[in-house]
Order: C-alpha cells, then structure tokens, then sequence
C-alpha cells in the first residue's frame, strides 16, 4: 500500500477541480494538472485551447470524434494543450523552477507530456486515471522519475 498523506488528497482532488475548468467539448477529456514543490501550488493546468483561439466548446464539436481519432493517438490532431504543458507552459511564464517537483494529474501523461516532465525536472508524478499510451510508461522508468497511481492499485 503507497501511504498517501493529507498533501496527496488535497492536491489530487485540486487537480479535479482544475479539470473542471477544461474547455474540451467531450466531458470525458476534462483534465486538471497541479504543480507542487514543498507542500505549495507552483502551477495548475487544464486542457483547453491556446490562448486567443476559440474553444471545442465555443465551436460546438470535439475535432477527435469527428475524425473518429481513438483515444491515446494522433494528439497532435486537437486543438486542445495537454494540462500538464500547459502547467509546465505556466511556470515557463512566471519564471518559476519547476525542477524537484510533484505534478498532480487526473489522468496519466501521454508520451508527449511525458519527455516535458522529464526534461522540466519534475521528479514525481501522481494520476489517477489510466491513458492508452503504453510507450509513456518507458520515458518515467528510464529516467527514474516516479510514477504513481491514486490511489495505488491492489
């Protein structure tokens, strides 16, 4: 059993909460990210459309499903930013260090946000729901950043 604390359900069930600012069309899709370092919020992060563009939601239809796109593929074909780029977008903003950091997401890394993560510095990353990306999985083992699923499954 991994022994969450009281930080982990508090920045877990943040990251719910920021999912629900998602703009994605498909309810299903709405991801929220948290960035944390010594017990304090550095970023948060949601899935949506890049600043100035019309959302999935303004345009009434999700570009994946009309394309009939599966899941955990092709995700260069969406106008939406992963929540976790946009997080590590945020604090490239702000100017804040993200390196030693917990990233709290409602939903596994694809490859994508994964080589981010890594290369961002952040050492640990906390999900709860699974994605179809399999080739994900090989970036965190091969790069010792630690994975783990909340909660932990038995």
């Amino acid at each position: 059993m991994q022994g969450w604390n009281k930080w982990d359900h508090r920045f877990m069930n943040l990251a719910k909460q920021v999912g629900t600012w998602s703009s994605c069309y498909a309810s299903e899709r709405n991801i929220g990210c948290v960035i944390v370092r010594d017990k304090r919020v550095i970023t948060t992060g949601y899935n949506g459309a890049p600043a100035g563009m019309r959302t999935c939601k303004d345009k009434g239809e999700c570009l994946r499903r009309k394309l009939s796109i599966p899941s955990g593929t092709r995700a260069e074909i969406c106008y939406a930013i992963h929540a976790e780029q946009n997080a590590i977008i945020q604090a490239a903003k702000l100017g804040v260090s993200i390196e030693g950091a917990t990233l709290y997401c409602t939903h596994q890394p694809c490859s994508m946000c994964a080589k981010m993560i890594v290369n961002a510095g952040i050492v640990r990353v906390v999900y709860e729901q699974g994605y179809p990306d399999e080739f994900s999985l090989e970036f965190f083992r091969e790069t010792g950043v630690l994975l783990q699923r909340y909660p932990e499954e038995i």
